[in-house]
């Protein structure tokens, strides 16, 4: 009887180091909530009213993700939207852990955003949404305009348009065969010949 005990103790403290470890990698990520929006449905009684919640999740490192989710409550709403967008997930490449590699143009629906790089010490230059997005992903200087469609939404969805759309000098110099000192070399010299 006490050995059988003994086993049980022992098959389960690996899965409470699992729980431990994988409480360690959700603590990682910090959430900002970009929307709450109440929504309503007509039923034969009369409304039913529940809340929308829309948060951008990253661990300022590269890595960000958005999701969009529904409850009868703002809290729960916003735990439901957090947990969808820690499973949607995309890393960004980023020049000297700061700023963007290029200026990039990301489009959805009838919202329009354009990204540009910043040199060192110029901030986070964008509206709430899109500030949302760079303060979780760990951007610390980019400067970014939206045209068209102030919607939260299509702000969101624009921008990670443009943020799927960016490369890194080492993607391009696997594409073209070439070192990734000769496409950033080029770039820097390019930007030295303008001046």
């Amino acid at each position: 009887m006490a050995e059988n005990e003994i086993q049980e103790k022992k098959q389960r403290r690996p899965r409470k180091e699992r729980d431990d470890a994988k409480m360690d990698r959700v603590d990682e990520f910090t959430d900002r909530v970009v929307h709450v929006n109440r929504v309503s449905k007509t039923v034969k009684g009369g409304k039913r009213f529940a809340f929308a919640a829309l948060v951008v999740v990253g661990d300022q490192k590269g890595r960000v993700g958005f999701a969009h989710a529904k409850a009868k409550e703002v809290p729960d709403a916003i735990k439901k939207a957090t947990e969808l967008a820690r499973r949607n997930i995309m890393r960004v490449p980023l020049r000297e852990g700061r700023t963007l590699h290029h200026d990039v143009i990301g489009h959805f629906g009838a919202g329009c955003v354009t990204l540009r790089t910043a040199p060192a010490g110029t901030g986070i230059i964008a509206g709430g949404p899109m500030r949302a997005i760079f303060e979780a992903m760990g951007i610390q200087d980019v400067v970014a305009k939206c045209t068209g469609s102030s919607n939260p939404h299509n702000m969101v969805r624009a921008t990670f348009d443009a943020l799927t759309s960016m490369n890194s000098p080492r993607v391009i110099a696997a594409k073209r065969g070439k070192k990734v000192g000769d496409i950033v070399s080029r770039r820097d010299g390019a930007v030295a010949n303008a001046e």
